[in-house]
Parts: C-alpha cells; structure tokens; sequence
C-alpha cells in the first residue's frame, strides 16, 4: 500500500511542477507581448508613423519579422499579438507533453487534436 501511496505522490508532485511551468510561461508569454506591443504603440505616438505607406499591413509573419528589425511601430505591435496568439498554443503543447509523460493516453489524442485544430484554423485564416 506505502508503494501506491508513493507512486501517487511522486505523479500528483510532477503533475504540480509541469502545471506550474506552463503557468509561468503562460504569464511571462502575456507580460512579452504586452510589453513588445507596448513600446510599438509609443513609438507609433512619438514618431505619428506606422513604418508603412497609408492602407498597408504587413500580413505574413515573415514580412513582420523583416520590419521588426527596422522597429516599424506596426510591425512591433503585430509582433505582440502573434506572441499573444502562440501563447495558448503553446499551453496546449506543452499539456501534450505532460499527458505523454504521465501515460495517459485518452488526454493526448484530445489535445493533439486541439492543437490540429488551432494549427490549421491559423493555416487556413486569411487576411485581407
């Protein structure tokens, strides 16, 4: 019976540790963004200028990264957001991860489902 008991500590420790580095990612994930988006919108407010000509945004991660670089006011604040947007997803990750160490099956194959599913509504979202 002790060995159950010690079997039972030992997963509800590792289930407390892994819950607790997801929600310490999940705040330091919202606190980045905040602060990226923050320092975009004042630079946006001192300089009056969003980096782009009138009535264009850039709409592929790869041209926000590129304009990153140039600390374009707009390209910051898109920055924030898109680590806003992962920041769940990769809550939903990492519980895969921690239903695979803790073997309990039925829970993977619904989160990588989750994951499917916000993979491929980001996949599919368009913007115009």
């Amino acid at each position: 019976m002790e060995k159950n008991e010690s079997k039972g500590l030992a997963q509800e420790s590792h289930a407390l540790v892994v819950e607790d580095v997801i929600s310490r990612s999940l705040r330091w994930g919202v606190v980045i963004s905040a602060i990226i988006i923050a320092v975009g919108l004042v630079i946006y407010l001192i300089t009056g200028d969003s980096g782009y000509p009138a009535g264009f945004f850039p709409t592929s991660i790869l041209q926000v990264l590129k304009d990153v670089v140039h600390f374009k006011p707009f390209a910051l604040i898109d920055l924030g957001l898109l680590l806003l947007i992962a920041t769940p997803i990769f809550r939903v990750a990492a519980s895969i991860i921690a239903f695979l160490f803790d073997g309990d099956r039925p829970y993977v194959l619904i989160t990588t489902y989750v994951l499917a599913m916000l993979i491929l509504s980001l996949l599919l979202g368009k913007a115009e």
